[in-house]
Parts: structure tokens; sequence; C-alpha cells
């Protein structure tokens, strides 16, 4: 399978009335040891910094044809922890509710998406500070404010 690195990010203005945006990078070397790289973004009018940064994650994922090698690179420590610490499992086995008081989990729709999407391929979810000079965070965080801010945005996520 195909080794690619996917970065991704979301901004939102406002939050939580957004506007928001997503900003993505995918980079693969082909059989040829040719570099490819791609970026994806887009806008919302009302949104929240938590649904763009798994926006981001799911274009990011949805963008890959075939069964990949995937190492998901992402600012958002909450993304990451709930793959890799076990949160979406204990939401999933408490019908999408989290912590003592069973509080609904925010953005249902997307991480079902996602894990649908992620199902296709081998990911794993590592973690980036961001604003620290990470050149692809730096870069999909560029993408998502230039996409938060542009008049050219859409009511909600369309995978």
């Amino acid at each position: 399978m195909r080794e690619v690195s996917v970065y991704t990010d979301g901004a939102c203005r406002g939050n939580p009335d957004g506007p928001g945006g997503y900003g993505v990078v995918l980079e693969y070397i082909d059989i040829q040891n040719n570099m490819h790289r791609k970026e994806l973004s887009g806008g919302y009018s009302k949104t929240t910094n938590n649904r763009m940064e798994l926006t981001a994650v799911l274009k990011g994922l949805l963008a890959l044809n075939k069964p990949c090698n995937v190492k998901l690179y992402t600012d958002s420590q909450y993304i990451v922890k709930a793959f890799n610490e076990g949160w979406l499992n204990n939401w999933m086995r408490n019908n999408w509710k989290r912590g003592k008081k069973k509080e609904d989990v925010k953005n249902v729709d997307l991480w079902k998406k996602i894990l649908l999407a992620k199902d296709k391929h081998n990911v794993e979810f590592i973690w980036v500070k961001g604003h620290a000079s990470h050149p692809q965070n730096e870069r999909c965080d560029e993408l998502a404010t230039t996409a938060a801010d542009s008049g050219n945005l859409i009511e909600d996520i369309r995978a």
C-alpha cells in the first residue's frame, strides 16, 4: 500500500458561529521516487473550530482513492486522543455520550464519516504542535484561514 502523509488544520472566525475553513496537505512518493503534493481547502458560513478540525481530517481521508498507509498529522489533541486513547470507542459504547454527566458528543455526523473513511486505510494519528513553525501545519493553517475569510462559503459539510 502507498505511504501517504496527510496534514490537517481547521480555523474558525468567531467560534462558535463561524465562518470557518479547513486546510489539508497530502504528500506521497511514487515508485519512481517522485514527490507528489496536493492541497485541499474549503470554507463554511457557520461552524466551530472542532468541526473544522474534523472536516479537515475527513476531507484528507476522502481524497485517498486507494487503500493507503496514512500518517495523519493534526494539531488537534482532541482528535488524536479520540483515536489513540480510546475516547472514540468509549463514546460509541455509551451511545455518543461522554463524561460522567453523559453529555452529548458534538459533531457525531463527522465522527461517523471519519470512521467510515478511516476503515479503508491503515491510519496513524500523530499530534503536531500548532503555530510552532512546522511547515505543513503552517500551510494547512494558511489554507484554512484563507478559506474562512473567503466569500466562497457553503452552509455545511458535503462529504
